[in-house]
């Protein structure tokens, strides 16, 4: 049994208006209890935040922001700072997903930012990495995602990282029906908690959850989590359905 509280976390991207997201968690919040051995995560987009604070009930659900500007204030026209996600009652923010990199030209350098600022204003960054399908079939997995937790990492107080959440989304998985198996995602799961001991220490490695993101489904969802290293799932299309996200929350280890 893994000693990490795993977490499940819907990321909706540009879906459900308040009234859907109200509606969708009157629902998840019927079916699911308050866990002690997982956590569950929901991403509205920014205009249903407030409304998913206030339709959520006890503690059976966490809330996350998608993005945030890595600044306070300022005349950043269209963004939104981590202190006002902050006083909606964000528990988290996603940084550094693959559609903020490829699709918003996001660098290594704004991801660090916002991943300092989220931690600083009282919130835990869930932090993306992974690597497209040229860099999969060049082998060339390894070189990226540690570039890329060094970066964001770089000059992070070593105070804060045991809460830091972060997630593998090989990118050639998001949205494509192609999911890494369980040993491949085990695989650069083990090493990302390598890289985490080096970069820190084995205690801090060893209490940082490492989410698996890419095509998550009630298919394949026990599967993976029966790895060792995989604390945890990021979802995507699966977590726009109840029943679907239900499952999901409702993993299975081999033999249960």
């Amino acid at each position: 049994m893994k000693n990490r509280r795993s977490l499940v976390a819907a990321n909706w991207k540009m879906h459900k208006t308040v009234g859907e997201t109200v509606s969708f968690l009157e629902a998840l919040q019927d079916r699911i209890e308050a866990y002690e051995d997982r956590e569950v995560v929901v991403a509205p987009p920014f205009t249903a935040l407030a409304a998913a604070r206030q339709a959520m009930e006890g503690n059976k659900i966490n809330l996350s922001a998608q993005n945030c500007h890595w600044e306070e204030k300022g005349a950043f026209t269209g963004e939104v700072s981590p202190a006002m996600l902050k006083d909606l009652g964000c528990d988290y923010v996603i940084v550094g997903h693959s559609e903020r990199r490829h699709l918003f030209g996001e660098t290594d350098e704004i991801v660090q930012k916002k991943t300092a600022s989220v931690f600083a204003h009282g919130m835990v960054p869930i932090l993306c990495v992974g690597e497209v399908l040229d860099e999969r079939e060049a082998g060339r997995t390894f070189p990226v995602v540690n570039h890329q937790v060094e970066r964001a990492l770089d000059g992070l107080n070593c105070r804060l990282v045991p809460a830091l959440v972060l997630a593998y989304e090989p990118v050639w998985a998001i949205g494509t029906g192609k999911t890494a198996t369980p040993d491949q995602a085990q695989e650069v799961h083990s090493f990302l908690r390598e890289k985490l001991s080096a970069l820190f220490d084995k205690t801090i490695a060893n209490k940082i959850r490492i989410l698996y993101g890419g095509s998550v489904k009630p298919d394949n969802v026990d599967a993976l989590m029966a790895q060792p290293d995989v604390d945890g799932l990021l979802v995507g299309g699966a977590g726009l359905e109840v029943d679907s996200f239900q499952r999901i929350v409702q993993y299975r280890f081999p033999g249960e």
